[in-house]
């Protein structure tokens, strides 16, 4: 199966869409007028189609086990075509189509077998989705937009040369899969007045997005979110609390992160950890639903 373990946990809706057609209008009278030998189609139906969607992962090779928290299955007659339609929800980490469509499927097959006794022509056809939402791309930014992003690494070693930056590189590399650009990329000293030294200027310069990576431990060097706090025009605590319960899951000391998120005038800060895997798991934490604050900050500014 692939590998899920990154994501977080959404609210995630499906609908699937089937379609029985029958052969003639006997067939459709003997549903309405429940006189079909097998019994009440559409209750029987339902209940398989209920089944099919909790065992979905049990005859699907690749699909995860899941939560399923609320499934809705219905009939409708338009002429000889009876729609089905199935929607499910789940708050997880991975969508619920293929619940959808399974159930649509198997509700579709049990109104076969329960129907072919009286009408020998019937056909099932048109198992689509019908729609889905949830996940990262609904937190996306409206396409034409952009946002002036800048990344700071601040590490005593690297900014001597007797290391190379990871991180930093590492948080760039992640902006590029939500097709945001890195204009502006520097090393400095973990130190504290070259710390905030660089946060006003970016932030006079009006980046939209400004991350610091490094300085978020318990060791007396780390101060970056020291420098930045007394900045903050305004903390966003949920941005940083999210990033420490996702990284929490995963491993135990990321809890012992001190960063801190918010706005200086315009310009988002955020303070990720020093290392390559805690800045990955961090923007996996965070992006692109973090974006969002940028809309609710200015609903046009970047249209």
């Amino acid at each position: 199966m692939v590998d899920i373990t990154h994501k977080s946990n959404t609210l995630r809706k499906a609908v699937a869409i089937a379609t029985v057609k029958v052969s003639g209008q006997h067939t459709i009278d003997a549903i309405v007028q429940k006189k079909v030998p097998k019994g009440d189609v559409f209750e029987f139906s339902r209940v398989a189609g209920l089944f099919a969607v909790k065992k979905t992962s049990d005859v699907i090779p690749d699909c995860h086990p899941l939560p399923i928290e609320y499934t809705a299955i219905s009939h409708e007659i338009e002429g000889l075509n009876i729609v089905i339609r199935v929607e499910v929800h789940t708050v997880y980490k991975t969508g619920v189509e293929v619940e959808a469509m399974h159930g649509a499927s198997v509700t579709a097959l049990t109104l076969y077998d329960m129907l072919k006794p009286i009408d020998k022509g019937i056909e099932i056809f048109n198992i689509r989705l019908d729609h889905k939402s949830g996940g990262k791309s609904q937190y996306k930014l409206p396409e034409g937009s952009s946002l002036k992003c800048a990344v700071v690494v601040c590490s005593d070693s690297i900014a001597r040369g007797e290391k190379q930056d990871g991180s930093g590189k590492a948080i760039i590399s992640k902006l590029e899969q939500f097709k945001l650009e890195t204009n502006h990329y520097d090393i400095i000293p973990d130190d504290f007045a070259q710390i905030q030294k660089k946060a006003m200027e970016l932030a006079e310069q009006e980046y939209d997005l400004l991350i610091f990576t490094g300085g978020t431990g318990l060791s007396p060097r780390d101060v970056t979110p020291d420098a930045i706090a007394p900045l903050l025009d305004k903390e966003i605590p949920g941005i940083m609390e999210n990033a420490r319960k996702y990284g929490q899951d995963r491993m135990p000391y990321a809890m012992l992160s001190r960063g801190v998120a918010g706005f200086i005038g315009g310009t988002l800060v955020i303070t990720l950890p020093g290392s390559v895997k805690g800045v990955e798991e961090s923007i996996d934490a965070l992006f692109p639903a973090v974006l969002h604050v940028f809309k609710v900050q200015d609903g046009t500014r970047h249209n």
